[in-house]
């Protein structure tokens, strides 16, 4: 499996706790605030370099302790016949990222080691937030199967912030709305960074469909839910020409109106937005479909399986649904880690229960179950 080994040192109640011997199924069971959630924290700390339950870094940190330390060991080369990986956070906003005990600069390379999807009572906003969260999705799944993506992305975003500054000192002026040649080189540039970024974006959303549209039928008996890539300027003008003619309301805002940073996916049922008529389970189902559909993605396009991070699976799924779940992601082959209160909620929703793992957790400290 992916993750072996887990080790965890200040984060939140876990100090000096470990997961030894994760299996492929791996189910942490305990009481309300026994530390279930924070191993998943951990594990997608290891893998995105940091929280999904915090943007500030001073609270995931234990009140003992001056900073955090995660290691894992994932069953791939090496040469130890495993690759390590570690993060470390303090105190004082000093970061620490190694990769076969080498220290790296790049978040970047920890995604590359662990890929991981997170379905948590937070990623309902996948369908029914704003738009950045399925930028983010598209972006996630684009960067794992184009590697020329990530350089385009970041010089997409050094253009924004070139061409915001230049806006903002156009409107500190005042008088000043002359579209200068500076702004039209940056203007160049990132339309021509932005129509990689779209190509690339356009095709994933077109892949990714159809394994979307075949675990939702195999999920739930919703009618189809279609997926819609919306690229952030009109569909009839180049982006530079739709730069150049926003100008004057971008200096008004300071901040530019077309781009990549306003794309988009319409999740629609029936033609309505899919928020607006499905319910809480529904989205559940909805939402579970897209993760699941990106690890199928991957795991065809590169042979790489991603580890899902499941907080509170029962959570707003009848017997029915959460065995369906289950079932699709043990057939999937990928590694899990899921949180519930009671295993019985899910105790024989599994084809092979050999690969099954369960672990006690109380007081920050995970026991796991001989099977």
């Amino acid at each position: 499996m992916p993750l072996q080994r887990l080790y965890v040192n200040g984060l939140r109640n876990l100090c000096d706790a470990r997961l030894e011997g994760c299996g492929r199924i791996n189910i942490l069971m305990g009481p309300n605030g026994s530390g279930k959630t924070s191993f998943l924290e951990a594990i997608y700390l290891l893998g995105l370099g940091r929280s999904f339950r915090s943007i500030r870094q001073a609270p995931i940190i234990n009140y003992e302790k001056d900073a955090l330390t995660i290691y894992g060991e994932l069953e791939q080369g090496g040469a130890d016949g495993y690759q390590s990986i570690g993060v470390l956070r303090s105190r004082l906003g000093k970061q620490g990222l190694r990769v076969n005990r080498e220290p790296v600069e790049n978040i970047a390379e920890l995604a590359k080691a662990l890929p991981l999807q997170l379905i948590n009572s937070e990623s309902f906003a996948l369908v029914s937030g704003g738009p950045k969260m399925r930028r983010q999705f598209m972006d996630w799944g684009v960067f794992h199967v184009k590697p020329t993506f990530l350089g385009s992305w970041r010089n997409a975003q050094r253009c924004l912030r070139q061409r915001n500054h230049l806006l903002r000192a156009h409107g500190a002026r005042r008088h000043d709305r002359i579209y200068t040649p500076e702004l039209a080189a940056w203007d160049e540039e990132l339309a021509l960074c932005s129509a990689s970024m779209d190509q690339l974006r356009a095709r994933y959303i077109d892949d990714i469909r159809v394994h979307f549209d075949d675990i939702l039928r195999r999920l739930t008996d919703l009618p189809p839910v279609s997926l819609n890539y919306q690229r952030g300027w009109g569909a009839d003008t180049g982006l530079q020409a739709a730069l150049e003619s926003s100008f004057a309301q971008d200096v008004v805002r300071g901040s530019t109106t077309f781009g990549p940073q306003r794309a988009n996916i319409d999740i629609r049922l029936g033609g309505v937005p899919a928020a607006d008529v499905l319910s809480r389970g529904q989205l559940k189902m909805v939402v579970s479909s897209l993760r699941l559909a990106q690890g199928a993605h991957l795991a065809r396009q590169h042979g790489v399986r991603c580890v899902y991070l499941l907080d509170d699976l029962p959570a707003e799924l009848d017997r029915e649904h959460r065995t369906a779940l289950c079932r699709l992601i043990d057939e999937m082959g990928c590694q899990a880690f899921i949180t519930c209160p009671d295993a019985d909620a899910i105790r024989h929703s599994w084809s092979d229960p050999g690969a099954v793992r369960r672990f006690h957790v109380k007081h920050g400290q995970a026991l796991g179950e001989q099977n």
